[in-house]
């Protein structure tokens, strides 16, 4: 029985469909893979992919006008997000990453461009994608790119190497964030699409991580590769606000994808705590239990209703890269906090592979470190407060 999380919204008939249909497919499909996906250890789930697309649920936050499923808001979106990572965090990651591709094109393309890459997202057959920020040397400091740009007539010639890029070994199509001068820092960022079939890429083999596994990274090698200059996103220069924009976005899609793991370990935990007997008696009527259990319950509802806040400064076109940071950070550190209490309360068999305590918890860590290590979204929350109007 799922803990429901009262937060006051009004939901539209519309977004309850899109929810149910979320939790369904998390409860039919997702989590009774998730434990066979862990152990894959460098494979991502194609036939989920596949799956996922028949029902619109990779492209159901993608615009109308282009074949999506035009639900553009993100409140819709983190409730959606909320269910797939119930299901399995690093599974519901991979299953909506053509949003993440998705965002700089709508931020910076021309219309020519937004269909020639987003109707393709909306199929029923969709290619993988991926976006290209991170460096060998750059990670937290997106401004400091080393990756090439060198415009030579009509196209760009790209060198340099990503890592940590998600979907990498699948993807067909990269925008890959690079410079036009170093010098420049964040005024040099340049966004550019990038095909896979184009000379001079290449893709090293997949990363083996402690957790979400399910969504596989790896290294991009770019040597001397043509890019026409179609597939430049927006102006020289404009790659770093789309950057900032997708960002603002894509945290507080973090933020609903960790409540969703937080509130999968609180279910799980409550229901072995009434199950599990110790002393005469449940465990769950034990003070130390029931008390980490209310915890575990304040954490995930804090984690829900700070990532909704963003949520909705976002959709009304509010500055909200504070709060956007204050979400990520609040949703990571407590799935971090609710993960291991789940794993505490299971005791010896949360530290076993018979149960799933501690694949959550490892899954769990990985929030606090992407698109913006907690570090850094304390840097941003820092700096709004001495921020003078």
């Amino acid at each position: 029985m799922t803990r429901p999380i009262r937060d006051g919204l009004d939901l539209t008939d519309e977004q309850r469909e899109f929810v149910a249909l979320a939790r369904d497919f998390a409860a039919r499909e997702i989590r009774p893979r998730a434990r066979a996906v862990d152990e894959a250890d460098t494979e991502s789930p194609l036939d989920l992919w596949d799956k996922a697309a028949q029902l619109g649920l990779s492209s159901y936050m993608l615009p109308a006008e282009h074949g999506g499923g035009g639900v553009t808001d993100l409140v819709t979106q983190c409730l959606v997000q909320q269910e797939l990572c119930y299901g399995d965090i690093g599974i519901g990651n991979f299953l909506t990453s053509s949003a993440f591709f998705a965002e700089p094109v709508l931020a910076l393309g021309s219309e020519e461009q937004k269909k020639r890459w987003i109707t393709p997202l909306t199929g029923s057959r969709p290619p993988v994608t991926a976006v290209a920020v991170t460096e060998p040397g750059v990670g937290s400091d997106a401004a400091s790119l080393q990756t090439s740009a060198v415009r030579d007539g009509d196209s760009y010639v790209l060198n340099g190497q990503k890592t940590w890029i998600s979907n990498a070994p699948y993807a067909e199509s990269f925008i890959i964030f690079a410079t036009v001068d170093p010098a420049l820092r964040s005024r040099g960022v340049t966004a550019f699409v990038v095909d896979r079939s184009m000379p001079g890429v290449t893709v090293g083999r997949p990363m083996r991580k402690l957790g979400q596994r399910g969504i596989v990274n790896a290294e991009v090698f770019l040597s001397d590769v043509r890019v026409p200059l179609e597939n430049r996103l927006g102006e020289e220069g404009a790659g770093f606000y789309g950057l900032m924009r997708t960002f603002d976005a894509s945290r507080i899609l973090i933020g609903a994808g960790a409540t969703g793991l937080s509130r999968a370990a609180l279910d799980a935990t409550v229901a072995y705590a009434r199950e599990r007997t110790q002393f005469g008696k449940p465990i769950i009527e034990h003070q130390a239990v029931a008390f980490r259990l209310a915890d575990m319950a304040a954490r995930t509802d804090v984690s829900h209703l700070v990532t909704l806040r963003a949520a909705r400064l976002f959709d009304a076109g509010i500055a909200c890269g504070a709060e956007s940071a204050i979400a990520k950070l609040t949703a990571s550190e407590n799935t971090t906090w609710v993960t291991n209490a789940a794993l505490q309360t299971h005791g010896g068999w949360g530290y076993s592979r018979e149960y799933l305590p501690e694949k959550w918890l490892r899954d769990a860590k990985l929030e606090e470190l992407e698109e913006g290590t907690s570090d850094i979204q304390r840097l941003i929350i820092s700096r709004s407060l001495t921020a003078t109007s």
